[in-house]
């Protein structure tokens, strides 16, 4: 199955949590931090949302950082994905 996104909606797919600290603990999962950091895996067709004209500034396969509480996760086909608006992208990594 694929996902295609409606508006100006982004389906991203988290990147790994660090395992270990920068000083060499191992984290459990538990303590581990919900990365803030994703793959761009689709993007909708932007167009007219909320009566504003939205263009897309995101391309499939950019590494982006979002907000933290931002999005609805959703699994498919095993795998977990967030579905955020465009404007819950802080920035792209390059």
């Amino acid at each position: 199955m694929t996902m295609k996104p409606l508006g100006d909606r982004v389906v991203i797919k988290n990147m790994e949590a660090e395992e270990t600290t920068k000083g060499g603990i191992i984290l459990t999962a538990a303590a581990k931090e919900k990365p803030l950091m994703a793959e761009v895996i689709a993007v909708g067709p932007g167009g007219v949302v909320d009566g504003k004209e939205v263009q897309m500034q995101v391309k499939v396969g950019e590494k982006v950082i979002y907000s933290k509480y931002a999005g609805t996760e959703v699994k498919l086909d095993g795998v977990e994905y967030i579905i955020v608006k465009q404007s819950d992208i802080l920035a792209v990594v390059e």
